[in-house]
């Protein structure tokens, strides 16, 4: 019988699969937003796209702004008090449940990846307020109705929820498919809750040889969409003025630094 401890073996499994040979998008993008959990063969073709396309740091960074922004308008605005975050990738500043639960203290957020880095620092995201809950689901967006179906531990699904899914679609090569997918996520929840979708867009040649460099570097492919495509996803709901545009100007706050144009565009959509 072994004395290996269930939470060690569970960690030493997790950084079993944890593979350091390859790029890997949640770590390229901490990279980018100037985190440290990442490894050397991620700043290395972090710092090759940088020499492509310098401007997809800037897509990172004013992506992060956007969710803070729209999250603070669900929270704040719209009374949301629940929030489903797939594809979080790993935890920065800032992160949904921070930003939820400053504006609202009993505010329940689940994360959801299926990603063995993320969930090795999913304790980080772990926190919440005492009022509020926070939780991870070892869980995989390519099966909506399990991911509905497990975030019922800590959300109740009778009554609207946020649906947070950004940067993450790109690894769905076919549009049709990623389209399908969120639209099963959606028919899980109630009329008053809310999709939030931000990506990165096929909206100039330097982005198109980014994400062409990266797929050739052995990480798992992200694909860059149009913007008619990134509007599909809103398909049936009702959008959140703006709309959908670049990221930089959905609702920029006075205290938002000067943004750079960015190939990234995100919308805030509404279920009747």
């Amino acid at each position: 019988m072994s004395d290996t401890h269930p939470e060690v073996a569970a960690a030493a499994e997790i950084r079993a699969r944890i593979d350091t040979t390859k790029p890997h998008s949640a770590r390229f993008w901490n990279y980018f937003v100037g985190g440290k959990d990442n490894y050397p063969v991620d700043r290395e073709i972090g710092d090759h796209i940088k020499e492509i396309f310098p401007g997809l740091v800037d897509v990172a960074v004013t992506s992060r702004h956007f969710l803070g922004r729209a999250v603070r308008y669900l929270a704040g605005e719209q009374g949301v008090r629940q929030f489903l975050d797939i594809g979080t990738g790993l935890p920065t500043a800032d992160n949904t449940h921070e930003v939820a639960q400053r504006v609202a203290p009993d505010a329940r957020i689940v994360y959801v990846d299926n990603d063995p880095i993320v969930l090795a620092h999913a304790n980080a995201l772990l926190t919440s307020t005492p009022e509020g809950r926070t939780a991870y689901l070892d869980a995989d967006l390519y099966d909506p109705e399990a991911v509905l179906k497990a975030a019922e531990g800590t959300l109740d699904l009778s009554r609207p929820v946020a649906l947070m899914i950004l940067n993450t679609l790109g690894h769905v090569a076919d549009h049709g498919r990623a389209v399908a997918l969120v639209q099963r996520l959606m028919a899980g929840l109630p009329s008053g809750s809310h999709l939030v979708i931000s990506d990165s867009t096929a909206t100039s040649e330097g982005m198109i040889a980014a994400s062409e460099a990266y797929n050739a570097s052995g990480a798992v492919p992200y694909y860059v969409r149009s913007v008619e495509e990134i509007a599909a996803f809103f398909d049936g709901l009702d959008l959140v003025d703006p709309g959908v545009v670049p990221v930089t100007d959905w609702r920029p706050e006075p205290t938002d630094p000067a943004a750079p144009a960015v190939d990234a565009y995100g919308a805030v959509g509404r279920k009747p």
